[in-house]
């Protein structure tokens, strides 16, 4: 069980890297919001999505907007319903139950990443992997609503990339042993132009986008290039 958690943190330290800066960009743009500094903290040690965060702050500005922010919430975070159901065919049995419920909270695009290129993912694994990630997280937006605001436009410009290049080092390893995944990506960054140039599909929530580049990429990936199954179990 130590070994498994010990990996499960190490394969996070790039991820929590990428948080740290992504996260100092929230907590700054949360303060000018109006928000504390133990109000965006909170949030992020509650919350564990980027883009749902960003959209919530800024929701949060309209009162009465309910309505608005379940819909834009629902929306954006629907993929983590995706992952959970692709990440939980992977996970073993004592990977079920409550904890399912408490590790469950953290899973996030890249921690999916990570996890779903196991061949087994053990409750051990799976916590040490959200560890760093959580913890980089959180203090990354507290630093940046405590700090922030010093820093020069060129910087946070630059921290704001942070993500980019995290995604990048942790699909690239993946494509060079299973090829099928160069097709599913080539595929979903088609997707993915187009919901953002195209006239009609740039109105489309990013949430909704992604959900939908995610699932059509992957099931044309499916369809051309099937698992053995009994190949595997054999």
């Amino acid at each position: 069980m130590a070994e498994n958690y010990k990996k499960g943190l190490l394969a996070g330290i790039p991820i929590a890297l990428g948080y740290l800066s992504v996260s100092f960009t929230f907590g700054i743009i949360a303060i000018t919001y109006g928000l504390t500094w133990w109000e965006v903290t909170l949030i992020s040690m509650t919350n564990l999505t980027s883009a749902g965060q960003f959209s919530g702050i800024h929701t949060m500005l309209l009162p009465g907007q309910w309505l608005d922010m379940f819909i834009s919430q629902t929306t954006i975070n629907i993929r983590y319903s995706f992952m959970s159901i692709a990440l939980s065919q992977k996970v073993d049995k004592k990977f079920s139950g409550i904890w399912r419920w408490i590790l469950g909270f953290a899973i996030t695009d890249e921690i999916f990443a990570v996890a779903i290129s196991e061949k087994k993912v053990s409750r051990s694994f799976f916590a040490g992997l959200l560890t760093l990630p959580y913890i980089g997280w959180s203090l990354g937006t507290l630093l940046g609503a405590v700090i922030g605001n010093v820093l020069s436009l060129a910087i946070m410009s630059a921290l704001g990339l942070a993500i980019y290049g995290m995604f990048v080092a942790i699909v690239v390893p993946v494509m060079k042993d299973e090829h099928p995944v160069i097709l599913a990506v080539a595929i979903a960054a088609l997707l993915s132009t187009a919901f953002t140039y195209l006239p009609v599909l740039s109105k489309v929530s990013s949430g909704i986008a992604i959900s939908i580049c995610a699932v059509v990429s992957a099931a044309i990936v499916s369809f051309i290039h099937p698992i053995d199954e009994e190949g595997d179990e054999s």
